[in-house]
């Protein structure tokens, strides 16, 4: 009896361990056939060139690049090719601000105006009451009134941007919903060269970028060299995927002008990771800020009950995945895609940039989470590309509407040349109404690389077609007086399309302002 009862739990621990050893396997394995299926994705989503990293455990285990840095070019990607990086850029920012945390310069919970007296919201109560916490958390209602598609673009500095919002309206409520916004990033890392005196470029490269050995990682486009090993910017347009201009984020750069390397970024994620705040055992920010930065701050309110929770913390949208707490970030400027995922419980971090519009980089995320996990069973590159494909074809449904609706036999109200002139509104300056040669043109603070060729669309509706083929299009409309004179222009900027690869309409994300004519 007692050699059977021996024999039975032998077999047993055998049986534990084997489940063990199976688990412990399964959690130190990356997916099969990773590079093969990578490469094919890449191929499903037109993407020139891409990089992937992943970090675990302390580590980097992976590091690679696919395809090349500009389309028909045979430059390949690598682990060290410069990438954009975007609104990644924003937990970099947080960061920054943690470091003056913990030197005792800042709290996060300061009011803006204690450090920025200056600074002003349409709302005198909100301006007295606005803090550092609350721009890093999307809260202050502002929302994206800046538009996309001009915001990052124009000569102007960055406090020159911020003193604009004075004449803003907020698109919600102070503090009572979850409301995206660039211009409060920039604002968040405008308080580094207020407190500190050194640039928010300055401080991220002495504080940050040294002491992480991120030597690739710059704040501007300005400081990259064409001798550098840069990845270009695509889009697809027309529905062909072509190189576009680089856009330059100098003035709003804290939200998200960071450009950078998979080297350096899987640096970055060891810093956030393990030992948080620390990178080779030396310590970037404490502890206690990692954690402040890392904890939930906002919720972001689910469209279901029963969804799992959603909120953001200090530049990090945070959720569960299977049990386990997952931080990420992506970030989208003109012709580059970039996420970031971490997934602390497992010491896990995966980013992915690449140099076109796409959401594999989210794939690669679930895909490798599930493989360090032991659960493999999902393929997520079909599923994120089905659900794209179905959301192009109801985008091309949604364009084609509009147009059929346009009613190409109208007329404008006026002759072309009784539209030409400034155009003035509070918030966003002035712009111009000129023509070249035939042609209506609309300048916007006197850039020429902010000019919109103006196609009429229907009565006095124009389609402004932005020389930049990037920007794509949007529309215009003028307003008469009683005196049958121009009295105005609201110009809709997109702020959010339903898929650019389709073009900046149809949107359910726009902003209508209106321009004077003086």
């Amino acid at each position: 009896m007692t050699k059977n009862y021996f024999s039975c739990y032998t077999f047993a621990l055998f049986v534990f361990l084997s489940f063990f050893s199976f688990n412990l396997f399964a959690q130190e394995s990356l997916p099969e056939n990773f590079d093969a299926w990578i490469e094919s994705g890449r191929k499903d989503w037109r993407i020139p060139g891409m990089a992937v990293g992943i970090v675990k455990n302390g580590e980097v285990v992976y590091a690679k690049g696919f395809g090349e840095k500009r389309l028909g070019s045979g430059e390949k990607v690598d682990a060290n090719t410069i990438f954009s990086i975007a609104s990644v850029s924003k937990n970099i920012t947080a960061a920054a601000l943690g470091i003056l945390v913990d030197e005792g310069k800042i709290k996060w919970d300061d009011k803006i105006t204690k450090h920025i007296p200056w600074f002003q919201l349409k709302d005198p109560w909100v301006t007295q009451e606005i803090t550092i916490r609350d721009a890093l958390t999307h809260q202050v209602g502002l929302g994206r009134i800046l538009g996309n598609r001009l915001q990052f673009m124009t000569n102007s500095s960055r406090d020159s941007v911020l003193y604009q919002m004075r004449y803003m309206e907020l698109e919600k409520p102070f503090r009572t919903e979850f409301v995206y916004n660039n211009v409060m990033y920039s604002l968040a890392g405008q308080i580094i060269e207020h407190v500190d005196g050194r640039t928010w470029d300055a401080f991220l490269k002495e504080r940050l970028f040294e002491p992480l050995e991120m030597h690739s990682s710059t704040t501007s486009i300005t400081q990259l060299k064409s001798t550098d090993n840069l990845a270009y910017p695509h889009q697809e347009i027309d529905g062909k995927v072509v190189p576009i201009k680089r856009r330059n984020w100098d003035n709003a750069g804290p939200a998200g002008g960071v450009n950078s390397t998979i080297n350096d970024l899987n640096k970055w994620m060891l810093m956030q990771l393990g030992d948080s705040g620390t990178y080779n055992g030396k310590a970037i920010v404490s502890a206690q800020e990692m954690n402040e930065i890392h904890k939930p701050q906002m919720v972001q309110r689910p469209a279901n009950a029963l969804s799992g929770q959603g909120s953001y913390g200090f530049g990090w949208n945070i959720s569960d995945y299977k049990g386990k707490r997952v931080l990420t970030h992506g970030g989208a400027t003109d012709g580059f895609n970039t996420a970031m995922y971490l997934m602390p419980e497992l010491d896990l971090g995966i980013i992915v940039v690449g140099n076109n519009f796409n959401s594999l980089g989210n794939a690669v995320a679930f895909q490798v989470m599930d493989a360090y996990l032991g659960e493999s069973k999902v393929d997520w590159n079909d599923r994120y590309l089905q659900s794209y494909l179905i959301s192009y074809e109801r985008a091309l449904l949604a364009r084609e509407k509009i147009h059929k609706a346009r009613a190409k036999s109208s007329k404008s109200s006026l002759d072309r040349d009784d539209y030409l002139g400034i155009y003035k509104s509070p918030g966003y300056g002035k712009v111009e109404v000129k023509r070249d040669g035939k042609d209506l043109v609309l300048r916007f603070w006197d850039s020429k690389d902010l000019e919109a060729k103006l196609e009429h669309w229907h009565y006095d509706t124009f389609r402004a077609v932005w020389k930049n083929p990037a920007q794509r299009e949007e529309f215009m409309q003028f307003h008469l007086g009683k005196d049958g004179k121009v009295e105005s222009l609201d110009f809709e900027f997109v702020l959010r399309p339903l898929s650019l690869q389709v073009g900046a309409y149809p949107s359910n994300y726009t902003h209508s302002e209106k321009f004077v004519k003086q």
